[in-house]
């Protein structure tokens, strides 16, 4: 009588021949399709460790929201400074790994990555202030703006627009720091929550609502001016990507809109390329746009096919 052996999946054992496809697999990693950042082996930064780390800036800034909603006024100060020194000291370590994933091609050595890191996020958190007043200028707006909102915490808590525009305004300040890499897999976890996609080097002003949100694009070049106001599935985008005579893309080019102060612009609107918005315009639904417009001015589909 034989006795069948499971693996921990309760899968009967085989062959599969495995020697000759791990061989095969290493030699497409080491040489003939190697991917590597100049190829060299480096610790990534940890999408896991980004989400902790957001969650603890996010109890910083709003403790009673984010963080344990029993705080007192006596303990409240404690809470922020133990969740703040834990919360940088991990910080600081996602940072040094996407350092090592830059543009250059020399890397700086252990110990100067680490200063480089500590020094950045020593920068960030003296930014946090700052950060929450433009996130409590976001949160006003969406209040003052969307007339089924109730309270302030059902905006925090529920709103997507709103934790979409935390994750960006938490990743924009790390980009400008010169953490690229670490903000944008911080603004792709927010993008994953959200299914709004705001590139961290799009620079947003204060006062920002993003109603509904779902389907949201807002490129790395982007500028958007105070007090403005988008809805679903608007798309502030590149009309074209310019390349070098190889045909290499240029990076950095200004490509994206810029959108000035007290817009608004509904659902469905597509815009394109280095054209700008003029102050006090409203573009309405599903309109496709790829010139610019004066200041207060009214955009709509009848007056687009009518051009």
């Amino acid at each position: 009588m034989t006795i069948d052996t499971f693996d921990a999946t309760g899968v009967k054992p085989s062959h599969w021949n495995l020697a000759s496809v791990i061989e095969q697999l290493r030699v497409s990693r080491e040489a003939t399709h190697n991917i590597r950042h100049h190829g060299r082996v480096r610790e990534l930064p940890s999408r896991e460790a980004l989400q902790i780390i957001v969650n603890g800036l996010s109890a910083v800034l709003f403790p009673t929201h984010y963080g344990r909603p029993n705080l007192t006024d006596e303990s409240i100060d404690y809470f922020v400074g133990d969740t703040l020194n834990t919360t940088l000291n991990r910080l600081t370590e996602q940072v040094r790994r996407g350092l090592q994933f830059s543009a250059t091609e020399e890397v700086p050595d252990d110990a100067e990555l680490t200063q480089q890191a500590h020094a950045i996020t020593r920068e960030f958190a003296a930014n946090l202030p700052a950060i929450r007043a433009l996130l409590v200028s976001d949160v006003h707006a969406a209040f003052s703006g969307d007339p089924a909102a109730t309270s302030v915490a059902e905006i925090m808590l529920c709103y997507p627009g709103t934790i979409a525009i935390l994750y960006y305004r938490l990743a924009h300040c790390l980009h400008r720091l010169g953490s690229p890499f670490l903000a944008r897999l911080v603004s792709d976890i927010g993008h994953s929550l959200t299914g709004i996609d705001i590139h961290p080097g799009a620079q947003i002003g204060g006062s920002f609502f993003i109603d509904h949100g779902t389907g949201v694009v807002i490129g790395e070049t982007a500028i958007l001016g105070q007090r403005v106001r988008l809805y679903q599935h608007v798309t502030l985008g590149a009309k074209r990507f310019p390349a070098d005579d190889q045909g290499v893309l240029i990076k950095g080019v200004p490509r994206h809109p810029v959108v000035e102060d007290d817009v608004v612009i509904y659902a469905g609107a597509t815009i394109l390329g280095r054209i700008t918005i003029g102050a006090g315009s409203t573009i309405g639904g599903n309109v496709w746009l790829t010139q610019s417009v004066a200041p207060n001015s009214n955009v709509s589909q009848a007056q687009m096919r009518n051009d």
